[in-house]
């Protein structure tokens, strides 16, 4: 039977813990060549939407699988995107156009023996939880061993996702927060501070953020850098999710972040050549930095390449892309702990056989 899953199925099914666990052991994976993924791609449409002026129909897709999870993954969503301006702030957006206001994304899951679908399910919690997993992996080798200030940059889905994952694993002694919708930040960190018992404070500038701080997280869907990099302090670690595509040039870094970092990691180098990522391909034409001289997590998990050696050292971490290993990782671990828990909709699987080769 296949099982389908719907977003409150996903939330019960999976915790950070298991998601940080399951997406480490298949970067592993794709280090030794036991695991293979294929980089993103997103499609626009070369006109704008006649319903919504500035937004272009855009497709995207990821895939991916590994041996130990044994599914292959396959990541789709169907997207009304553009952009908006929140307090003078340029960010992504994408319009919930479909019906009854909704989005569509969808994850599939194929057995790898069996080349059959196992599960499907939404998109969006399970992008949540992987893109915050990925990030918690960057961190437990990049950051200080005991961190004591949590600076966060954003207020929105990604931010209470990295958050709840950054303090699964550190005991920080403050956590601070901002984003330009002062509004939506200060309701943002009381939810916070009920949700995980510890006070989660807003503040009101960016600098705030960033001084005092020795971990610095964006979870933003900002288009253009979120902190001046000359703020940072020695021994600080820096992390961003910003990336961006051949179209929408997004980033959540400067220059000068980049400039000072003693190690930079990325999620992937061949999806920052491909869409000539301004925080990676396009610092290394600026002369920031040498391409040579930027590694990918899966190296560090690997123990290929050293994680922070020094407590002075600044770590940076551009978790710049997602990938299809992520949602085959995740999902693999949630729909095990679903079938478990008698969660979801069980459907006959020769719905999506057949019997003819096309």
């Amino acid at each position: 039977m296949t099982l389908l899953l719907t977003n409150d199925d996903v939330e019960r099914a999976v915790s950070h813990e298991e998601a940080l666990s399951a997406t480490e052991a298949i970067l592993r994976e794709l280090a030794d060549g036991r695991a293979i993924n294929r980089p993103r791609t997103q499609t626009y449409m070369p006109v704008e939407s006649k319903e919504n002026p500035g937004f272009r129909y855009r497709f995207k897709s990821q895939e991916g699988g590994g041996v130990a999870s044994g599914v292959w993954a396959l990541r789709i969503t169907s997207d009304m995107a553009g952009f908006s301006y929140t307090a003078g702030h340029k960010r992504r957006r994408i319009l919930p156009v479909a019906t009854g206001g909704r989005w569509c994304g969808l994850v599939l899951l194929f057995d790898l023996e069996r080349i059959e679908p196992i599960a499907i399910m939404p998109d969006g919690v399970i992008q949540k939880m992987r893109v915050a997993a990925m990030s918690a992996v960057g961190a437990k080798y990049l950051a200080p061993a005991a961190p004591r200030v949590l600076g966060l940059f954003g207020s929105g889905w990604q931010a209470g996702a990295h958050l709840e994952s950054l303090m699964s694993l550190y005991r920080f002694e403050r956590v601070k927060v901002f984003s330009p919708n002062a509004e939506h930040c200060r309701a943002f960190c009381r939810t916070m501070t009920e949700k995980l018992g510890r006070a989660i404070e807003a503040v009101d500038a960016p600098r705030t953020v960033v001084e005092g701080s020795d971990f610095i997280q964006a979870a933003t869907a900002a288009w253009d850098p979120v902190f001046d990099g000359h703020w940072l302090d020695r021994g600080v670690y820096v992390a961003s999710i910003g990336g961006s595509d051949a179209s929408n040039k997004r980033r959540e870094i400067d220059d000068e972040t980049i400039r000072r970092a003693d190690l930079y990691v990325v999620h992937a180098k061949d999806v920052a050549r491909q869409d000539r990522s301004p925080d990676i391909w396009e610092a290394v034409e600026k002369g920031l930095i040498e391409w040579d001289a930027i590694h990918e997590i899966q190296e560090l998990v690997a123990g290929r390449v050293a994680g922070r050696t020094s407590s002075e050292q600044v770590t940076l971490y551009n978790n710049n892309t997602g990938s299809g290993i992520q949602f085959a990782a995740v999902g693999s671990a949630l729909v095990k702990r679903a079938r478990t828990l008698g969660l979801g909709r069980e459907l006959p699987t020769e719905w999506f056989l057949e019997s003819v080769s096309p």
